[in-house]
């Protein structure tokens, strides 16, 4: 995930213009490829009915691209937390199989989760550098 300084998209009131940003402000969209896909699975599917867990095969097909493509932009998704990975119960295949939903079946609460780990790794970040400064302030003492 990237974080970058922004605006918030609150003037705007256009739900795909507020995501189509949102999306390529964390990274989850490449500025420049073709976001019909990754914007299409997150947007159609997980948005639109966060709680319901899909199966690779169902996205591969609704979406018609490889089960490759879903599960790069799968594993996009998991990266970031937003999505929950879970056994679901096939009733075509008649076993339990992994199918993906927007974690906490909401947006807000799965960016808050999103946040939270955001924290963590930035907290971790400070004691890091906090220890490489005192590294290098003993090591001034010794020369």
């Amino acid at each position: 995930m990237q974080i970058v300084s922004n605006t918030p998209l609150v003037g705007e009131v256009d739900p795909e213009t507020v995501a189509k940003k949102f999306f390529e402000q964390i990274g989850y969209l490449s500025k420049g490829a073709d976001p019909t896909i990754p914007y299409k699975m997150f947007a159609d599917f997980f948005i639109k009915h966060p709680t319901k867990a899909w199966f690779v095969e169902e996205l591969s097909n609704e979406l018609k691209t490889s089960k490759p493509t879903i599960y790069r932009h799968l594993n996009k998704l998991k990266g970031f937390d937003i999505l929950e990975e879970m056994q679901v119960f096939d009733n075509t295949t008649k076993q339990n199989k992994k199918a993906y939903r927007l974690r906490y079946g909401n947006l807000e609460k799965a960016w808050n989760f999103v946040e939270a780990h955001i924290k963590v790794a930035v907290e971790n970040y400070s004691k890091t550098v906090e220890h490489l400064q005192k590294l290098i302030d003993d090591q001034r003492k010794d020369i």
